[in-house]
């Protein structure tokens, strides 16, 4: 595993991560566990969040996908099915601030707790995505979008009567023996013992691309908060984002997609065809060039990869075919939003495990 080894620490010594772990299943085993972070240390999953959580639960709880969104949000305005939400097909923009009428409104959220104002604050913020128009025509174009899946985590909450937070823990990670979970912000939870940092300001600097779409004084914020800012208004619990787990969390939620937890006719993890589309099911498929997760993942037989990234530095991917799982969780935005270094370096890092396995 040294090459391995060598590759990780590079990654720190390029400022590519100041922490990362890596845990990978090979065939039902542990095959490998390294990294610089210890094995317990939590990590802001960031939009990991939409497979590990609302996606599993979409599939556990056995919703009708192809249901109208309004079926479960009569005041949505957006005239999509779930299954369009998790194909990300169904024309909503891929973001908006609404954190930003929130910070301003609200300053007393950098108070503390105080529940009942953020429960208030975060019926609001799901109000306006909830009537935020569509920007296209449903399956004209793939837009992956936060806001859709907000909205399955609302459906979800709706559609069960229990917040979403408490659902995950319940149908997902008590039955896998998973530390993962949310951090409620008006819960005031403890630190975790060992955790990788983010940011120190709020609202988050912005991300290359978001510059100038909000106008907010930034603040001190609390350790191990989510980083999503629009998360961060809705009390850290989100359909988009807000797990916080470890990389063994995640690698054994990957195991049990592998092995078939929640598979049903409506998942077969093949891409749906909308054009210009790497998606299916909730989860991704590696890309033609340029796949996050290296050239080789998919490439094995009939079957392709699925995965997911989060913002924060954080990814999964599974190879069906190799019956793989590849859990690589950094905090590459603990250098700032614009480290973008984590795009070249994860690809050499699924190549890597690949060859420490001897798979070709």
């Amino acid at each position: 595993m040294n090459s391995l080894d060598a590759l990780l620490q590079r990654g720190v010594d390029e400022q590519v991560y100041p922490l990362a772990r890596l845990e990978v299943f090979h065939e039902g085993r542990h095959a490998l566990s390294l990294g610089n972070a210890p094995s317990g240390c939590v990590f802001d999953l960031a939009s990991v969040t939409k497979v590990m959580c609302t996606t599993a639960l979409v599939l556990d709880t056995r919703l009708p996908v192809d249901a109208p969104l309004t079926q479960f949000l009569p005041g949505a305005a957006a005239r999509a099915t779930l299954a369009d939400l998790l194909f990300h097909r169904s024309g909503l923009p891929a973001f908006q601030p609404y954190f930003e009428h929130e910070l301003l409104a609200h300053p007393e959220l950098f108070e503390g707790a105080q529940p009942g104002l953020r429960a208030s604050v975060r019926r609001s913020v799901l109000a306006r995505v909830a009537a935020t128009p569509q920007e296209r025509t449903v399956g004209s174009q793939a837009v992956y979008s936060d806001l859709g899946f907000i909205l399955l985590g609302a459906v979800l909450e709706a559609s069960t009567g229990t917040p979403l937070d408490r659902l995950f823990t319940e149908r997902i990670a008590a039955p896998l023996g998973l530390t993962a979970g949310f951090r409620r912000l008006s819960s005031a939870l403890p630190l975790p013992a060992v955790f990788a940092p983010t940011g120190t300001t709020r609202p988050r600097e912005p991300a290359p691309g978001q510059e100038g779409l909000w106008n907010v004084p930034e603040r001190p914020t609390g350790l191990c908060e989510v980083d999503d800012d629009n998360a961060w208004c809705l009390d850290g619990v989100s359909g988009h984002a807000g797990l916080f787990g470890t990389a063994l969390d995640v690698a054994r939620f990957g195991q049990a997609i592998l092995e078939g937890q929640w598979l049903r006719p409506e998942a077969p993890w093949g891409r749906d065809g909308t054009p210009g589309s790497t998606r299916t099911f909730g989860f991704d498929t590696p890309s033609t060039e340029g796949a996050s997760c290296g050239q080789r993942f998919g490439k094995r037989g009939a079957s392709p990869a699925i995965g997911h990234l989060g913002f924060t530095g954080t990814s999964l991917w599974i190879d069906l075919d190799r019956r793989l799982v590849v859990a690589f969780l950094t905090n590459r935005v603990a250098l700032g939003r614009a480290n973008i270094r984590i795009r070249a370096f994860r690809p050499q890092v699924h190549d890597a495990v690949l060859d420490a396995l001897k798979l070709e």
